[in-house]
């Protein structure tokens, strides 16, 4: 491996692309670092403390680089870009225009990702308010993270000054996933995330041992067991990022004058995790609506004994589906296996259903052995599918729901949960797949297939 790093880094084209991500990532990480306007640094140490009890907060914080407890540009990082690219996925199978658009190339390609920027726009104003909001409320009756109180309402010109720089400070880390993309190696938005994700890790791994000294033996015994937990589930990430079920397919022969065309044999390589990490990515989006939601109509997070009705119920829906309540725990992990379970069918059907192919094997002269094509293959790929996403969605509501249930058996409260580490093998397999066929291509011998 390390010989192929150093011819990767030979080659000019290849050092210059790779140079550039990492030019890319470290001005990434340089932005992740500038607060919005207006805050109180007094406030701003309370709100990292408030957040080390929260691990909804700590996973969010882990996605956004430390952004999120700095509450800097960068806090919401390009999730609400992810979001905006998942519900225009989703209604272009609905909208006729938009069909439309997806059939027409390279040309309609553009036109959906200019929509899909105009989309991120509401949806990153929207984020913002509410994060922003529900951040501050974090501090408690009395403590605000701004200098001045963060209204909408009474205070329009200082709280939309906040929202502009968090909504500028997506767009731009957008811009630069899309360089990445363009003149760099990797998915530029995975890759945004990626190092994200990486930045965090050595605050992590200093929580750990403080939280060892702290503890003694028992938490000793946690961490080493917590370990063990997560080197099994980065074999697992592997093994399930890299499972697929190939199907067979035989091209007929056809004579054209004096040459034949076809008769190969080939096959499709149907992914047991098609859906990827986008449906942990809804699924959590979708479930602190109801708890966001709730905590304007109970800034206390506790409802006090002469509230009225409305607000006692605010406060129990705040605390049913919030996991950093012990009764919201069970709650909350049980609501997010079964969105995330049920959404990685509904995307990978999505997702199938784009690729059309049993309409394209028919168009080229192929068929699977022993299945009619047309309707027969159609009705004999659908069920492969459902078979084998049967499995990646138990795992992937597995993933989701891991970090609970690993803070329960090892008592460690670290806030690195499953659905990172799938990002972080998914996007290193991936971008090392990208530079070995970069070093194939120059009869170079690659990174994996060693």
């Amino acid at each position: 491996m390390l010989e192929s790093v150093v011819n990767a880094l030979r080659l000019p084209d290849l050092r210059q692309r790779i140079l550039f991500t990492l030019a890319m990532l470290l001005l990434f990480r340089l932005i992740a670092h500038i607060p919005v306007p207006n805050i109180d640094p007094t406030a701003l140490e309370s709100l990292r403390l408030a957040l080390q009890g929260n691990q909804l907060a700590q996973l969010l914080n882990i996605f956004a680089g430390g952004a999120l407890q700095n509450l800097s540009v960068a806090a919401m990082g390009v999730y609400p870009y992810i979001t905006a690219q998942i519900i225009l996925q989703l209604l272009v199978p609905l909208i006729p225009a938009l069909e439309e658009l997806r059939k027409e190339g390279e040309q309609g390609r553009m036109r959906l990702n200019r929509i899909t920027f105009y989309l991120t726009i509401p949806m990153a104003l929207l984020q913002a308010y509410g994060q922003t909001l529900t951040l501050d409320r974090s501090l408690g009756t009395g403590q605000t993270l701004f200098q001045t109180p963060f209204d909408i309402v009474n205070n329009f010109f200082p709280t939309f000054t906040i929202l502009a720089s968090m909504l500028a400070g997506t767009m731009l880390l957008v811009w630069l996933g899309e360089q990445i993309q363009e003149r760099g190696i990797g998915n530029g938005i995975s890759m945004i995330i990626f190092a994200g994700i990486v930045a965090g890790l050595p605050g992590l791994i200093i929580q750990a041992f403080t939280t060892v000294e702290l503890g003694g033996l028992e938490q000793a015994i946690g961490l080493i067991a917590f370990l063990i937990i997560a080197l099994g589930t980065i074999i697992g990430i592997v093994l399930m990022h890299e499972g697929q079920r190939r199907i067979p397919v035989q091209y007929a022969k056809r004579v054209r004058g004096n040459r034949v065309y076809g008769g190969q044999s080939s096959h499709i390589p149907l992914k047991v995790n098609m859906a990827g990490m986008i449906p942990l990515i809804f699924a959590q989006s979708i479930i602190i609506f109801p708890g966001t939601i709730a905590s304007y109509g109970c800034p206390e997070q506790v409802a006090p004994p002469d509230a009225s009705v409305l607000k006692q119920i605010a406060c129990f829906t705040f605390q049913t589906f919030s996991p950093q309540y012990g009764s919201g725990t069970l709650v909350y992990s049980i609501a997010l296996f079964v969105l995330v379970y049920f959404f990685t069918y509904f995307y990978t059907k999505v997702i199938f259903d784009q690729q059309n192919i049993p309409d394209t094997l028919q168009r080229n002269g192929g068929f699977i052995p022993g299945i009619r094509p047309g309707k027969r293959t159609e009705e004999y790929l659908d069920q492969v599918v459902s078979r084998i996403t049967r499995v990646g969605a138990l795992f992937l509501g597995t993933v989701a729901i891991l970090p609970f249930i690993t803070q329960q058996l090892t008592g460690v409260p670290i806030g690195l949960g499953a659905t990172a580490l799938l990002i972080v093998v998914g996007v290193a397999v991936d971008t090392m797949r990208q530079l070995e066929a970069q070093l194939v291509m120059r009869n170079y011998e690659g990174f994996i297939n060693r």
